[in-house]
């Protein structure tokens, strides 16, 4: 096998051997020797034939995977087998006698060249001539220049022939330029057209760029002559300035001389003004040697009279601290009386559940038998049993809870009592001091001071009484706090219960829901989706047929059947029940011909339906074909199971809305805790 370059025969280039490593189903490494002559590959199919082939090509640079036969062209890894592990990496060397140096000038320093491709998984592939990395583009252009390549026709693969008889004239010309040895050429000519058209867009945009630049010398020529006219405009202010500021200077030296005679003037009087100040306070001096008696007795009476209103003042306070909290007791006594009234309604609904629980489980023993029907009742009674004895525990849990609450009450009442005595107490101690201060004032001599004491205590007590309206407001404040806390964890207990009364209703309907242990056939009605309202509907159509499995290994069954049908449309006014029930494949026809109406239009139109046709309405009626009908009666036992399917999910979803409600009254507790914190 030989690479031919030029017209008149001239071997230029020569294939000698072909190296495969882990391409395709060459797991170990091979070698094809291509001897002078014409070298053959026999085998059976799927021995590798023609995986030498796509081997020639991926190595002289083929980048379409699909031409490999392959999804991507990380498949051309070996992919492992039952036997042989996986390979992460697929390498093809092809070796060229280059003993007449007919190749390319930078490769032409050897007697044979060595051009390989390695492939790594999800890494791309390599591209190496004599060991250096060169470009894809490099390799395809040396096996051009030599008239072959990925793409060449010398390359002859499954349905090549064909593909040339039928080709465009397009291909027919890449046929006709690798037969006359300048497909190289035609990719260079390719190149060089590319960065001729690369170069006219540089000049157009090199000739838009000037334009800009003369717009902007333009710009910059205006602007230049605008800066010598500021130029010279500056210097004509400049001198203007300059004459301003000096007659402004010979202004203020005639100011300041002004200034300084009136200064020694101003000095003149002041000195007159000490004088008659040092007079003044030597008179000053002689009043306060004779006031000094007169404070001290001031001061006596003073402290007299601030003592008695602190006191007055401090009996004042305990008294409306009294009061805030007989207020605050009182206010804890009414929420402790609602929590007792609300654990008692509790304590009711327990006990209504339980009853409701009992004739749940008396009217499922009642019910008529279906199949695994047995079953279902054993488990639904295991069930409502393991229900009556949580409910026996909750009301446990509330009895005690009642208990504590009662005796907290108790407490309570017994600290208002205490609180009462105590406001008594400091109502009589505030009349005795009234009293004291009236006598105070009432005597000859202690008057005149106490009422000239009460102004300048006035200030002080002005002082302690906003620091005490402070303590009130923090007090109510603290109270308030403490009332909404009282009502975050009220709510958060409500909604826990609720969640944990809709998880335990919704864990007993799973477990009645759920096929028996022992039952071999899961009856189809356990797939089944169906809108709320329509429960009844479904199990006056189908009845007992929803008993049977959709499984083809059982006796009993519903197959989908495949075909072509033409089945008759329902009468107008009806709507197909399959709109609003979602089931598996092997129902769509049976339900597709049961139609939907209200109870009154049902006999209107028994007498339109087709032959295995059926109406049926909302509350149970049924209408069939054939002149059967039937009204509303007792729920069917598959209509009971589907709508303690659709609670089921409704139950699900209430109880995943009070979780979290539970959750966000948890965190304002916190939030609450942290805050009195």
């Amino acid at each position: 096998m030989g690479i031919q370059a030029d017209q008149n025969g001239e071997r230029q280039l020569k294939i000698a051997r072909l190296r495969l490593l882990g391409f395709k189903s060459f797991v170990e490494p091979a070698e094809l020797l291509i001897e002078p002559g014409l070298t053959g590959v026999v085998g059976p199919n799927g021995c590798g034939k023609s995986n030498l082939l796509e081997a020639l090509r991926w190595v002289m640079g083929e980048t379409s995977h699909k031409s490999m036969r392959a999804a991507a062209m990380d498949d051309v890894v070996f992919a492992g087998t039952q036997s042989r592990p996986a390979r992460n990496m697929a390498e093809v060397t092809i070796f060229l006698d280059n003993s007449e140096r007919k190749a390319p000038a930078q490769f032409n320093d050897s007697d044979q060249l060595e051009i390989s491709r390695r492939i790594e998984c999800e890494a791309g592939s390599v591209f190496r001539i004599n060991g250096k990395d060169v470009r894809a583009r490099d390799v395809r252009l040396l096996f051009e220049d030599a008239a072959t390549g990925a793409r060449s026709p010398a390359l002859v693969r499954q349905g090549r022939i064909g593909e040339i008889v039928n080709a465009n004239p397009q291909q027919r010309r890449r046929v006709l330029e690798d037969a006359a040895g300048i497909a190289g050429l035609h990719s260079r000519r390719h190149e060089a057209e590319l960065r001729l058209k690369g170069a006219e867009n540089n000049l157009e945009r090199l000739q838009d760029l000037m334009g800009q630049l003369k717009t902007q010398v333009n710009s910059l020529k205006r602007q230049a002559r605008q800066a010598r006219r500021y130029k010279e405009m500056s210097g004509e202010i400049r001198q203007g300035e300059a004459l301003q500021y000096h007659l402004r200077w010979n202004a203020a030296c005639e100011n300041v001389e002004a200034e300084e005679a009136a200064l020694e003037q101003a000095v003149r009087g002041v000195a007159q003004l000490t004088q008659n100040e040092a007079q003044v306070i030597r008179a000053h001096s002689q009043a306060a040697d004779e006031m000094q008696p007169l404070r001290e007795d001031e001061a006596a009476r003073g402290a007299v009279l601030h003592r008695l209103n602190v006191e007055q003042e401090t009996l004042e306070r305990e008294e409306e601290r009294a009061q805030a909290r007989k207020q605050e007791l009182e206010d804890r006594l009414a929420q402790l009386e609602s929590d007792l009234e609300r654990e008692r309604e509790r304590e009711r609904e327990a006990t209504q559940a339980l009853a409701r629980l009992k004739e749940e489980e008396e009217r499922l023993a009642a019910a008529p038998d279906a199949s695994n029907a047995a079953a279902a009742a054993r488990e639904e009674m295991e069930a409502r049993a393991g229900e009556r004895e949580e409910s026996e525990s909750a009301l446990s849990l509330l009895t005690g809870r009642l208990a504590a609450l009662r005796a907290e009450r108790q407490q309570l009442n017994s600290a208002i009592s205490s609180e009462q005595e105590r406001i008594v107490r400091l109502e009589a101690r505030d009349s005795e001091v009234a009293a004291r201060l009236g006598e105070l004032e009432a005597s000859p001599d202690g008057g005149p001071g106490i009422s000239g004491l009460r102004a300048k205590v006035s200030e002080f007590s002005g002082r302690v009484s906003k620091l005490e309206e402070r303590v009130v407001a923090a007090e109510k404040a603290l109270a308030a706090v403490r009332a909404k806390e009282n009502a975050a964890r009220e709510t958060a207990t409500e909604a826990k219960l609720r969640a944990q009364e809709l998880e335990t209703e919704a864990q007993t309907l799973m477990k009645l829901l759920k096929p028996a242990e022992d039952a071999k056939w899961i009856p189809i009605v356990g797939k089944l989706r169906v809108e709320s309202g329509y429960e009844l509907a479904l199990g006056a159509a189908l009845g007992d047929d929803l008993d049977a499995s959709d499984d083809a290994r059982a006796p009993a069954r519903w197959e989908a059947i495949t075909g072509k049908f033409s089945d008759p449309d329902l009468p107008e006014g009806a709507e197909p029940l399959g709109k609003f029930v979602k089931a598996p494949k092997a129902l769509a026809r049976r339900l597709a011909q049961i139609g939907i109406v209200a109870a009154e239009h049902g006999n209107a139109l028994q007498g339109d339906l087709k032959p295995g046709q059926r109406l049926v309405s909302k509350s149970g009626d049924l209408w069939r074909w054939d002149g059967y009908s039937a009204a509303a009666d007792a729920p069917t036992a598959s209509a009971m199971r589907l709508a303690e399917r659709n609670r089921l999910d409704a139950l699900t979803a209430e109880a995943e809305a009070a979780r979290g409600e539970a959750k966000k009254a948890e965190e304002l507790l916190a939030a609450i805790h942290e805050e009195v914190s």
